[in-house]
């Protein structure tokens, strides 16, 4: 679990936070390159109402094999950090204007994982977010996180104003879509919040229409056991269920069905300035024969500082192999 913390920190002192406001918080965020930032304030909302969703997901068996999403930390972020008042939802827009290429033979790999790890990216900022707010008084605490603890970070990105948990159960926001990387600074600090924000999905379903394996059982509910993108990331079976690997229309890493069809992505996606997320040029258009023979000594030359490096050379094979056997039924 990657955080940031003092050790020991003395009692915050009242008097030496004075000058410390919400919109100086929140413009050192931008200055260090994160494109959104917003705060929610912990007291605002009743801890025990805002885990139902959550724990009725958990009750239904759709988390599949991720036993960390029922960590009891994630429903209270008390758990997490006793002294947190605030929390400092940041977002990185990740967008390339990249397409892929036609044609079977192809795999496809889902944008967020085309360039540099965003753990890398994201921690550094954030680390430097966390230095600093604690050298701003005596006795600030700053944790961050990002994808990396037990936090509800769309839930908390919601909260604090940057978009919304759309039907996909992604967040949009209005400037940037969905194509964006979300990370949290806790802290002991009173901050003033922002607005949560809210829906604006409307009548829209063409997410759950596009998913070929109807992973999106309801709107704002996905079940993982049908998901691609759980199963090319998470799935550590040898083989994925026959279902599934009928269905995956190429996809070897991931899956942005549900985002490439959302209108707010079409609207509003805009390329990233952050270089670290520009694609590796093989990420964009990798043969499936390749990477169906994949070797440990070929996956470390093509993913290095990669968040793909959580799928392993024999899940990619195992991936690739699926896509190939597909299509040569199809074929057939």
């Amino acid at each position: 679990m990657a955080a940031f913390t003092s050790m020991a920190a003395p009692p915050v002192a009242s008097s030496s936070l004075a000058s410390l406001s919400s919109s100086h918080v929140k413009q050192q965020a931008l200055d260090l390159g994160f494109h959104l930032v917003g705060i929610a304030r912990v007291d605002d909302f009743d801890t025990a109402q805002t885990a139902v969703p959550l724990q009725r997901w958990l009750n239904q068996g759709y988390q599949a094999d991720m036993a960390w999403m029922a960590n009891p930390k994630r429903q209270d972020v008390r758990l997490v950090m006793p002294e947190v008042q605030s929390v400092i939802c940041v977002a990185l827009n990740y967008y390339t204007p990249h397409t892929r290429p036609e044609g079977r033979e192809f795999g496809k790999i889902s944008r967020y994982g085309w360039g540099r790890d965003y753990h890398r990216v994201l921690h550094k900022k954030l680390k430097q977010f966390a230095i600093w707010l604690e050298a701003q008084g005596e006795g600030i605490i700053a944790r961050y996180y990002a994808d990396t603890g037990p936090i509800q970070d769309k839930v908390w990105a919601e909260r604090a104003g940057l978009g919304w948990i759309a039907k996909n159960s992604n967040l949009i926001t209005r400037d940037y879509g969905s194509w964006v990387f979300l990370g949290e600074v806790l802290t002991n600090l009173k901050l003033q919040p922002d607005r949560p924000h809210t829906a604006h999905c409307g009548t829209c379903t063409r997410c759950l229409d596009a998913c070929p394996t109807q992973a999106i059982t309801q709107p704002f509910v996905v079940d993982a056991n049908r998901c691609i993108a759980y199963h090319t990331i998470e799935n550590r079976a040898a083989t994925l269920p026959e279902d599934i690997a009928n269905q995956m229309q190429g996809w070897v890493a991931g899956c942005d069905i549900c985002q490439d069809v959302c209108p707010w992505n079409q609207r509003f996606a805009q390329e990233t300035d952050v270089a670290e997320f520009q694609p590796y040029p093989w990420n964009l258009a990798p043969r499936l024969a390749e990477l169906a023979n994949l070797t440990p000594a070929d996956w470390e030359q093509r993913f290095p500082a990669s968040a793909l490096r959580r799928i392993k050379p024999e899940m990619l094979r195992r991936n690739a192999r699926a896509n190939l056997a597909a299509s040569a039924t199809r074929k057939s």
